[in-house]
């Protein structure tokens, strides 16, 4: 009876975190096919998300961006439909409710994303990378811990800047490891790829971090609890804006005269009222 109650609290939980905030909008929505043709396996996309959630977590780690999942490809091997027809499921994730899953890309077109891609990682350590990840698929986390969830009900907790952080390592249970970037931090440790600021030598040249940057780095190793916003600053990892490595050529812009914009703005309103609606 009892595990039938924690049970039934915790749904009720994860439904109340995933219900969107309100009203949202990327700053800029990029072609989705462009975004698409950027991508290479082995990258993180991050994505800034509109649910309760993701305010929670962007408010925590003083960061724009809530969720992160790792570009696979093909190597999943499932497909899904998407943008009405056949689309391949190249992302993989973890996810608080259904587990590590795959998922298509187009799940995030109307959102901010960015793209992270690790610099330098050979072919060899990226097939390891995706390999590691894959196998993974169909993992599932146990959502059941209340008192894991329940501080995730305050959206602003009064913490200091310094300490927001560490409120995710509180319980650090599978909720907490599926809300956070566990995974994809776990697939690139697999293959001794840095995420986090380290004190190295790199090209002859001797890099060192504030012991205060340290003692984070090893609090959030020691507890998986990586986060979005750590491929974000990230020194290893190289931020793509897709579009910018083409012809980009200011000079050519044609910008888009007010009625257009006024027009796109409308249908994109529609769409979403339509979405809502069909939910």
């Amino acid at each position: 009876m009892f595990k039938g109650l924690t049970d039934w609290i915790s749904a009720g939980i994860l439904s109340y975190l995933e219900k969107p905030t309100g009203r949202y909008a990327p700053f800029f929505a990029g072609d989705f096919d462009v975004m698409y043709k950027s991508l290479q396996p082995g990258d993180v996309l991050l994505v800034e998300g509109n649910t309760r959630l993701s305010a929670i977590i962007k408010h925590l780690t003083q960061s724009t961006w809530s969720h992160a999942a790792l570009y696979v490809g093909d190597a999943a091997k499932s497909n899904a439909k998407g943008k009405g027809e056949k689309e391949n499921n190249v992302l993989i994730e973890a996810d608080a409710t259904v587990g590590v899953a795959t998922v298509p890309l187009s799940k995030y077109a109307s959102f901010n994303t960015r793209i992270c891609r690790p610099v330098g990682l050979s072919d060899a350590d990226r097939a390891k990378l995706i390999d590691y990840a894959v196998e993974r698929l169909g993992m599932q986390y146990d959502s059941k811990r209340v008192l894991d969830l329940a501080r995730y009900m305050f959206p602003y907790p009064p913490v200091p800047v310094a300490l927001r952080r560490r409120m995710l390592a509180i319980g650090s249970g599978d909720p907490t490891r599926a809300i956070c970037s566990t995974l994809i931090g776990e697939a690139f440790s697999a293959v001794h790829y840095p995420i986090l600021p380290e004190s190295a030598e790199v090209g002859g040249h001797s890099y060192a971090v504030a012991p205060y940057v340290q003692s984070e780095s090893d609090h959030i190793r020691r507890h998986g609890l990586f986060t979005p916003r750590d491929f974000d600053v990230s020194p290893y990892f190289e931020v793509i804006k897709p579009g910018l490595k083409t012809d980009f050529d200011y000079h050519k812009l044609t910008w888009a005269p007010e009625v257009v914009v006024q027009a796109a703005a409308a249908k994109k309103k529609a769409n979403a009222a339509a979405s809502a609606k069909a939910s």
